[in-house]
């Protein structure tokens, strides 16, 4: 077997190949934000149409956020719609109602959402478990009714009348009446979320969100301050959420009362999980999954949730580490 011409060269062939796939994965893992940035600039063109793109890049920046205290944190939270909320009608009413510009606008509705996160974290991190869970919940649906019976949110109408047709971006006028310059005026956002998302996870402060994760007790007998970490890893994400809000508002130019309801919440909770807890690219992942089999299953029948209900179960009984997770699993091996 050994005296067989070309035998040595195949048996070589399998290790390279190997190893040209761990040095590729190592290369994407170095660059995963450039990685995630160049296939978000083409991914419009990829997509039935480019208003689902918009609204894919969102709902990934809100589960972005969400998987920062799911993920990596290890806490499971019910009430995230509370900021993705709170962050559309903050920035809404700030352009509605009071006239003032957007970039502004958006940095109004950024500091009621990190108010909101700061009360309803320093409440929810002095539970634990499902008693976190149920508390994020609970203190969601406060901030649903306390919104609901404002006089500008606009009550079960929602907040209307943020028409904002152009905008003044970069030395550019960004006609956002247009769905694929509107994508890419978002995409903006979402770039400087995604750079800070990493710079946040590649820093010690994400090495201990980590420690937490795996094992909580032993972290805080290391003499890292438990509660607190998880309090401003609740604020950042709450954050991040915020900030898929504001443009949420901004791409629909009304804020339905509902973005504050606890289905948004289980919305963000699937497609974390659809595309892979704990990985950087994974909500991105499950949100295009979710949203694209909702627009196509529409087509056919109404009851779109049972179809992606099913997928959800099938994927977490047999791919528990979900889409993206399942795959880089795959490449690792």
């Amino acid at each position: 077997m050994a005296n067989v011409p070309g035998h040595e060269d195949l048996a070589a062939e399998v290790p390279i190949s190997g190893r040209r796939v761990a040095s590729l994965m190592k290369s994407v893992a170095k660059h995963r934000v450039a990685a995630v940035l160049l296939f978000l600039l083409f991914f419009p063109w990829i997509m039935p149409y480019e208003a689902l793109a918009v609204n894919i890049l969102i709902f990934g920046l809100f589960a972005m956020g969400f998987n920062l205290l799911f993920g990596y944190t290890g806490l499971l939270s019910f009430g995230h719609a509370a900021f993705f909320g709170v962050g559309a009608y903050g920035t809404g009413i700030a352009i509605a109602e009071f006239g003032v510009p957007w970039l502004p606008a958006i940095l109004i509705g950024l500091v009621f959402v990190g108010l909101t996160a700061a009360a309803v974290g320093a409440l929810a991190v002095r539970t634990r478990g499902i008693y976190f869970a149920m508390v994020t919940l609970a203190l969601s649906q406060c901030v649903y009714y306390i919104v609901y019976q404002m006089p500008l949110s606009g009550g079960e109408n929602g907040l209307r009348g943020i028409d904002i047709h152009e905008v003044d971006f970069v030395f550019v006028t960004v006609n956002m009446l247009d769905p694929m310059p509107k994508y890419y005026f978002m995409l903006a956002f979402v770039a400087a979320a995604i750079w800070l998302f990493s710079r946040i996870l590649a820093s010690p402060f994400g090495g201990v969100l980590e420690a937490i994760r795996e094992n909580e007790n032993r972290a805080r007998a290391c003499g890292y301050d438990v509660r607190r970490t998880k309090w401003v890893a609740f604020v950042i994400s709450g954050l991040f959420c915020g900030l898929a809000g504001a443009l949420y508002g901004i791409h629909l130019t009304i804020v339905p009362i509902e973005t504050l309801h606890y289905h948004t919440s289980g919305e963000a909770v699937m497609m974390s999980l659809l595309g892979g807890m704990g990985t950087f690219f994974g909500p991105f992942v499950g949100a295009t999954t979710f949203l694209l089999l909702q627009d196509i299953v529409t087509n056919w029948t109404e009851n779109w949730q049972l179809f992606v209900g099913a997928l959800f179960v099938c994927l977490v009984l047999f791919f528990p580490r979900g889409i993206w997770g399942s795959i880089l699993h795959w490449l690792s091996r």
